[in-house]
C-alpha cells in the first residue's frame, strides 16, 4: 500500500534449530537488529519444488501441477501473485542462488531501490551445505555458523532495511539427520526419488513399494496435484543404503515441517 515495500528472504532448507544459531550471530553482527520471531509450516512433502513454489505463488501445490517437480516457474508465479494484488510486474523483483559474495552488490543488481516495491530472494547456501554434509546435525550447525561469520545474511538484511523495506525471512523446509533403511530400486516409476520421500503417479504403484518398506507411510495427498502420491519415510529413517547417515528432507518430522518466520526491524534509538 502507498509507499510501503516488502522483501521476503527464503533460506532454502533452514530448520528452526539452525535459525537459533543464525539469530545469535546476527545479533552480534548488528546490535540494533530487532527480530520478531514466529514459526510456520512447510508443505508436505517437504521438498523445495513443492514448498518453495507454494511460498512464492501464495497457492497450494494443487495449482501448479505442471511445475511441481521444478523451481523454474517461481519468478513467474511470484510476479503473478503481486500483479493479482495490484502491482505492476516491473515493481516486483526475484533473485535466487544467493548466499555468497557482496550482498549489497547482489542486491543492487536485483532491484532498483527507488522503484522495486516487492522483492523475493532465495538464499540456497544452507541447502547446499546440507546436501554435501557428511557430519550430521553437528556438522550442519558448524558450517552454518561459519557461513554466517562471513556476513552475507547480515549485510543483506541490513541493506534491505536501509532501503526502507519491511524484511521477512522464512524457509521452505527444514532438515533432519537420518539413517538409511534401504533404497527402493523402482526404476523409472518414481517421479521424485528423494532421501525422505518418494513420489508416484498412482496409489497402486506406491502401495507396491510401500509393502517392501514398512518404515514408510503412504501420505494422504492434501492440496497436491491429482497424480502425485508421496511415500514418506517415518521416524529418522531414509531411503538410502542401510546404515548410511545423512541430513535430508522431504518427510514429515517436526524438524522438516516447522520453519522460522521472522520479521526484522531496526531498534530506534
Amino acid at each position: 500500500s502507498g509507499n510501503s515495500r516488502a522483501a521476503l528472504i527464503v533460506v532454502d532448507g533452514l530448520a528452526l534449530d539452525q535459525w537459533v544459531t543464525i539469530r545469535q550471530l546476527l545479533q552480534k553482527q548488528d546490535a540494533n537488529l530487532v527480530m520478531r520471531e514466529s514459526a510456520t509450516f512447510a508443505w508436505i512433502p517437504t521438498l523445495t519444488s513443492v514448498s518453495r513454489q507454494s511460498i512464492f505463488s501464495g497457492k497450494p501445490p494443487l495449482y501448479f501441477p505442471s511445475s511441481i517437480n521444478s523451481t523454474n516457474s517461481e519468478e513467474k508465479l511470484w510476479k503473478q501473485f503481486w500483479e493479482g494484488h495490484g502491482l505492476s510486474r516491473l515493481d516486483v523483483a526475484y533473485q535466487r542462488g544467493l548466499g555468497d559474495g557482496d550482498a549489497a552488490g547482489v542486491l543492487d543488481a536485483a532491484i532498483h531501490p527507488g522503484k522495486t516495491k516487492v522483492v523475493g530472494l532465495v538464499v540456497d547456501k544452507v541447502d547446499k551445505i546440507m546436501h554435501g554434509m557428511q557430519l550430521g546435525s553437528a556438522g550442519m550447525h558448524n558450517q552454518i555458523k561459519q557461513w554466517c561469520h562471513a556476513g552475507f545474511l547480515s549485510a543483506l538484511v541490513g541493506q534491505l532495511l536501509d532501503y526502507g523495506y519491511e524484511v521477512w525471512l522464512t524457509a521452505d523446509h527444514g532438515n533432519i539427520q537420518c539413517e538409511g533403511k534401504g533404497r527402493p530400486s523402482e526404476g523409472v516409476i518414481a517421479e521424485t526419488r528423494g532421501e525422505r520421500v518418494r513420489v508416484y503417479p498412482t496409489p497402486e504403484l506406491r502401495s507396491q513399494v510401500a509393502c517392501a518398506f514398512p518404515f514408510a507411510h503412504e501420505w494422504q495427498p492434501v492440496g497436491l496435484p491429482a497424480d502425485y502420491f508421496p511415500l514418506v519415510a517415518g521416524g529418522r529413517d531414509a531411503f538410502v543404503n542401510p546404515g548410511d547417515v545423512i541430513v535430508g528432507h522431504g518427510g514429515i518430522a517436526i524438524e522438516e515441517v516447522i520453519v522460522p518466520l521472522v520479521k526484522f526491524e531496526r531498534r530506534t534509538r
